[in-house]
């Protein structure tokens, strides 16, 4: 188990940005660098050994800088979808920017995806550690409050790679936090020009009965929609691919809304690869998981070489519900000077077992 430390590229200002690598003694690594507290490696063995990335990633810091749709990134200060970039919180109306048509997304022009976040290593766990905090200021984007946000990420030696979310504030604000992880199990280099990365032949499974009713640009009504006998369900394992036509707006992007006991670790999801054997279960203290099956990659980002195409990753975002400060009847996004949010999600990697 241990956590080194490296440079991965600077800043316009000069700031340097810094690589985290978090191993353990089962061959897995995880990489992440403060900028945007991204996720931007976890090597997982498959069924014979051989390791890989299993997360979409980029070549180098200055295509990060450049801007991209979030990969591995912890967008906030609200994650998803506001709708029309307005709500009010304690009888103040409060505005943001409309980033994504009419509507607000992941935290606006800037959000924390796109800020250096203060890195320590944390020394006194038996994991290998590392904390990310970054200071929100009052105004920021347009919420109010300022916000301190920490998310630890920690791998140990059951291929769990851990991420806690911890956040206070001297003021009323909204909050909802994620990573944006884009996963495919058979790993980045499987990759070629004849044969683009896909999760079509992914099987999925996700712990939800129901799933949030939306418009045409991804708001939700307010009405949960039952999955069973529809192209939404995934109660049982089921090809990725088999409907993500079929889905609205031609692929999935839509909050499940999980089942059992809001706040406390449970079971979320379970994705097995056949090519390659992998497989990853995810718990969460979260109320919904989003899934989002990149249907906006169009081969304009790539990393050693291989281009990312639409269906070429999916998306599990452990998350309060989008829109949810004007969703009363959704669980809370509100934090309030003197208390702590707290949010936990696990990803464990194996092998399948016939």
């Amino acid at each position: 188990m241990s956590v080194t430390c490296s440079i991965y590229g600077k800043l316009p200002t000069g700031e340097e940005v810094q690589m985290f690598t978090l191993t353990n003694s089962k061959g897995m690594a995880v990489r992440v660098i403060n900028y945007g507290a991204t996720l931007i490696g976890v090597d997982v063995p498959d069924k014979d050994g051989k390791v890989d990335n299993v997360v979409l990633c980029l070549d180098g810091f200055d295509n990060y800088y450049k801007g991209h749709p979030c990969l591995g990134s912890t967008p906030g200060r609200y994650a998803n979808r506001i709708a029309k970039g307005r709500f009010t919180l304690e009888g103040e109306e409060y505005t943001l920017a409309c980033n994504n048509g009419a509507n607000h997304l992941h935290g606006g022009n800037v959000g924390f995806d796109k800020r250096l976040w203060t890195a320590r290593i944390l020394i006194d766990t038996n994991d290998s550690a590392v904390e990310m905090t970054y200071v929100s200021p009052d105004g920021e984007e347009g919420y109010p409050g300022t916000l301190t946000a920490k998310v630890v990420y920690s791998v140990n030696e059951d291929n769990e790679l851990k991420m806690d979310y911890f956040a206070t504030t001297d003021k009323a604000t909204v909050l909802n936090l994620t990573n944006h992880a884009y996963w495919n199990l058979s790993g980045i280099s499987s990759g070629t020009d004849d044969a683009p990365l896909s999760v079509r032949n992914h099987l999925l499974r996700i712990h939800a009965s129901n799933y949030l009713d939306v418009t045409d640009d991804a708001i939700p009504t307010g009405k949960l929609n039952p999955v069973f006998n529809t192209v939404m369900d995934f109660t049982e394992y089921r090809q990725v691919g088999k409907d993500v036509e079929k889905a609205q707006g031609g692929g999935y992007d839509h909050c499940y809304v999980l089942d059992g006991r809001m706040g406390l670790l449970r079971p979320a999801a379970e994705v097995y690869d056949p090519q390659s054997g992998r497989t990853m279960t995810v718990k969460t203290t979260q109320p919904g998981v989003q899934l989002y099956t990149a249907n906006f990659l169009d081969g304009s980002l790539s990393c050693n070489g291989v281009k990312y195409y639409k269906y070429a990753a999916l998306c599990l975002e452990t998350q309060n519900f989008p829109d949810a400060p004007n969703h009363p009847d959704f669980p809370p996004c509100e934090l309030y000077p003197g208390e702590e949010f707290r949010q936990t999600t696990i990803h464990k990697f194996g092998i399948w077992e016939e």
